[in-house]
């Protein structure tokens, strides 16, 4: 998938001859702090409600405001996450599209990213995950995925993060199952360091508390 077939109808546009005041209004009238200003199909700014707000000329025309000089932007061909990581950057709300002559060809909401991800990356699928810290090194998704069918639990999406501070990875895996006892103890047989662990972290443990819930409505 590419950045253009994440374009939002949603997000109107402002021209030159559009008022401050009018700007502002879209903004209010849309939910939006910021708008993208285009120019017979060119894209010229991404205007920012607080720079309207600060301006004492909201009544005349956006062509003649002096803050017009913020131009982030995304080409169409390039990969959504492209997108997503100016708007984490920048803390856009709105990301202008262009092609490779600046033809603005619209816009992407945040909204959109965020749910791009969370529906490629397996985020709504049922299941639980573990979080590994390890030496970056140490890191080999083969071998980690290996473990993990192993004990019948399959790998539905992984992320990396880089701890500045310890110089250490953490790996978040997302798996298919909730119940993640089994796995947890291959990963930690093979010296792996668990972090975290959201799901039933032990298959006995919860057999223990179901265990515990009988024996309390047998003695009633």
């Amino acid at each position: 998938m590419t950045i253009e077939q994440l374009i939002s109808p949603s997000v109107p546009t402002l021209i030159p001859t559009d008022t401050g005041d009018k700007a502002l209004l879209m903004m209010d009238e849309n939910s939006m702090n910021q708008l993208p200003l285009v120019s017979e199909d060119k894209y010229m700014a991404l205007v920012h409600e607080n720079d309207l707000l600060d301006w004492d000329k909201t009544t005349a025309t956006l062509d003649i405001a002096d803050f017009l000089t913020y131009r982030p932007a995304v080409l169409a061909n390039g990969h959504p996450y492209d997108a997503l990581r100016l708007a984490h950057q920048q803390n856009l709300s709105v990301v202008p599209v262009i092609d490779n002559d600046n033809t603005y060809l619209g816009a992407i909401t945040t909204i959109e990213l965020l749910k791009y991800i969370t529906e490629k990356s397996g985020l709504d699928n049922p299941g639980g995950i573990i979080v590994l810290e390890m030496e970056p090194r140490n890191y080999s998704l083969y071998e980690i995925a290996r473990i993990c069918e192993s004990e019948e639990v399959l790998l539905i999406s992984t992320q990396i993060f880089s701890n500045r501070i310890t110089g250490k990875l953490e790996v978040t895996l997302k798996t298919n199952r909730t119940h993640l006892g089994a796995v947890v103890a291959s990963l930690e047989r093979y010296n792996y360091k668990v972090k975290e662990v959201f799901g039933d972290k032990t298959d006995n443990e919860n057999m223990t508390d179901r265990f515990n819930l009988l024996m309390n409505y047998i003695n009633m």
